[in-house]
């Protein structure tokens, strides 16, 4: 094995283990910048999606009240022996290192929390990841087939699919949560009023944790703001406090996936 084959496959196991999105230039894969906050990298890829989304990128749901779940059964259930199974399905459009990247993002959720995401056999309730027009999720479990969504063009990057995949399991966007006005201003003024309700605070089971400004469920600035460069959402009381990231998940994401699944 040549000098150059061997560098270029310590730089891919190097990246893969990274929580940074990844890139490929010359067979060689590197870390991406982190140019764009979460929220801006997700609605660019969804702008002109088919699908009637929430949030931005949460699926209407068809079968319950929008974005409330009555009770357990929007969430996923547990073995005997402890563990949270999610069964799911991968489409074969992806290629092995879109697929490199998924299972990466995956890992954090098995090395960190009782969540097992496995491959499906005959599971009825399931998720199908797909390489349709953006990066958009189910709220919690639905029944049957679900799809995730993760665009290859603009969401294969190891944060969003932790974000789209901790919708799956349940979990709101951080700046919906209820007690949010204590933690950000919602500057209406600049976002049109038409995508006013991806502001809506929901009726959030907070678990007794922090707001959370570093959590990848977190909107960034400039989230749906009627012109480019307007802040739609500032922290209080110090608003030069960093939101929106997209490397991954937070301390206190994981703390809220072992607390919501009692793991």
């Amino acid at each position: 094995m040549d000098t150059r084959t061997s560098f270029s496959i310590l730089l891919l196991l190097f990246g893969v283990s990274q929580a940074s999105p990844l890139i490929v230039r010359s067979g060689v894969f590197l870390s991406e910048p982190e140019t764009v906050d979460i929220t801006t990298k997700i609605l660019e890829t969804n702008n002109g999606s088919s699908e009637v989304l929430i949030e931005g990128d949460l699926m209407f749901p068809k079968t319950r009240n929008a974005l409330y779940c009555f009770n357990n059964n929007c969430f996923w259930k547990k073995n005997s022996n402890n563990i949270v199974e999610v069964p799911y399905i991968v489409s074969s459009e992806y290629s092995s290192y879109d697929k490199s990247v998924i299972t990466n993002a995956m890992s954090t959720f098995h090395s960190k929390t009782c969540i097992r995401f496995v491959a499906r056999s005959t599971q009825t309730d399931y998720i199908s990841i797909e390489n349709k027009d953006g990066c958009y999720s189910s709220l919690g479990r639905t029944g049957g087939k679900q799809v995730v969504s993760l665009n290859r063009q603009g969401c294969v990057y190891h944060g969003i699919v932790q974000h789209e995949l901790n919708h799956a399991l349940g979990f709101y966007h951080e700046h919906t949560r209820s007690d949010r006005d204590q933690y950000v201003k919602i500057n209406f003024q600049n976002i049109s009023p038409e995508q006013a309700y991806n502001f809506q605070k929901q009726n959030t089971n907070n678990q007794n944790t922090p707001y959370d400004y570093g959590s990848v469920m977190h909107y960034g600035r400039t989230a749906f703001s009627i012109q480019p460069g307007l802040e739609t959402i500032t922290p209080i009381p110090d608003d030069t406090v960093e939101i929106g990231q997209r490397q991954g998940l937070s301390n206190i994401d994981i703390l809220r996936i072992n607390k919501l699944y009692a793991c």
